[in-house]
C-alpha cells in the first residue's frame, strides 16, 4: 500500500491471529507478522468480522509462540478472559466497551 510516493505501511504494525476449536486444549497461533504482513492478518479479520483486541503486552508475548503452536499455559488466563468476554459480548450479556486487560 503506498501513499504520495511512500511507503504507508507501519513497520512497527504486529498482529496475531488465534484460533481455538473445540476439543483444543488451548487456542494456536494461526498468523503473525509484522508491518505490511500485521496489516493484512487485521485487514482479513476486519472482512471477517472477527474481533480485535489490542494489547501491545500480549502481542510482544504472543510474537514469541512459533506458528501452529498452542499458547504457553502463562497465557492461558488472559486469553480465556478475552475469549469469556467475547462469549458474553456475543450474547448480549457484555458491553462492547468493557474492557478487560
Amino acid at each position: 500500500m503506498t501513499k504520495g510516493g511512500y511507503n504507508a505501511t507501519n513497520p512497527n504494525q504486529q498482529a496475531i491471529a488465534l484460533a481455538y476449536a473445540t476439543g483444543d486444549y488451548a487456542p494456536k497461533v494461526v498468523a503473525k507478522g509484522r508491518g505490511q504482513i500485521a496489516e493484512q492478518i487485521i485487514a482479513r479479520a476486519k472482512e471477517h468480522h472477527v474481533f480485535i483486541h489490542e494489547s501491545k503486552d500480549l502481542i510482544a508475548l504472543l510474537m514469541q509462540v512459533d506458528l501452529d503452536d498452542h499458547i504457553p499455559p502463562a497465557l492461558y488466563q488472559a486469553i480465556s478472559e478475552i475469549l469469556a468476554w467475547l462469549y458474553r459480548l456475543e450474547e448480549g450479556k457484555a458491553n462492547a466497551a468493557d474492557v478487560i486487560l
